[in-house]
């Protein structure tokens, strides 16, 4: 638990850094790096790619949280 909570922050705040708007705060960036994890990893998965080290584990779940985070501005920018 302690270990997905340490990649979601690192991952949810490279996808804040490598997004323009500098991301959502400490929290929310968090929690979109734990959940940018669960979509990274079943992206990855379905190509047939599993991480099995931490840098693995943080690009995995940095790709995830950025395809959550641009797919929630489009949500809200057409609303």
């Amino acid at each position: 638990m302690l270990g997905s909570i340490f990649v979601g922050l690192i991952a949810g705040w490279l996808a804040g850094q490598l997004i323009r708007g500098g991301g959502y705060g400490m929290i929310a960036d968090i929690l979109l790096g734990m959940v940018g994890g669960v979509i990274g990893g079943w992206l990855f998965g379905t190509v047939g790619v599993h991480p099995h080290h931490l840098f693995g584990a943080v690009m995995v779940s940095t790709v995830g949280a950025i395809a959550l985070v641009l797919s929630t501005r489009i949500v809200l920018d057409e609303m």
